[in-house]
């Protein structure tokens, strides 16, 4: 079984290291997760610029958010459900959303259903959805050119979602509280 080394702003290789400042700097400590991926200077860079897209678009954090954990269960990556769960919550959902997008329901807020429900067939299609899968998604208030934005954070999270997946990143502290299993 390969080991793959999770890296602080000390240890990582010099590539990585500017990236992880800014996490660090964003969340106030360097992610686990973001330690493991920084084992590649090229990933790491790639994760910082598409995560500064996602955040800095149309969808408000509650929604990223709602995407972004969505995004994990579907793809059952332990490390970010137990992340994005935290994230969520801080950002607003209510407990009973956060639940049932673990349990793989849909959140109540009809938006948020949305973006949910739009996440997981893209990911379950491999990105092959049907016209009636983008016409419940504008039925719900969003303009059709945001599917592309959800495709965006659907990429972003693949990023994490896989690397977790192959990487194993020990969970914080702070996030075991919403630790979840596959």
């Amino acid at each position: 079984m390969a080991n793959f080394p999770v890296y602080t702003l000390d240890s990582a290789p010099d590539q990585s290291k500017p990236a992880l400042n800014g996490l660090a700097q964003a969340f106030g400590m360097v992610p686990n997760i973001a330690g493991a991926i920084a084992g590649s200077p090229r990933l790491i860079k790639g994760l910082v610029g598409v995560f500064q897209q996602v955040h800095g678009g149309t969808f408000t954090e509650a929604e990223v958010q709602t995407l972004l954990l969505t995004n994990a269960v579907t793809n059952g990556a332990t490390w970010p459900v137990a992340f994005h769960s935290f994230l969520a919550l801080k950002e607003g959902l209510s407990e009973a959303d956060v639940h049932a997008v673990r349990e793989g329901r849909l959140p109540t807020d009809v938006k948020l259903a949305a973006l949910s429900r739009l996440a997981r067939t893209l990911i379950e299609t491999r990105g092959r959805i049907a016209d009636e899968d983008v016409a419940a998604f504008t039925a719900s208030g969003f303009d059709a050119s945001l599917v592309l934005d959800v495709i965006l954070v659907v990429a972003a999270s693949t990023i994490t979602n896989y690397t977790a997946s192959v990487t194993k990143p020990p969970l914080e502290e702070m996030f075991r509280s919403h630790e979840w299993e596959n």
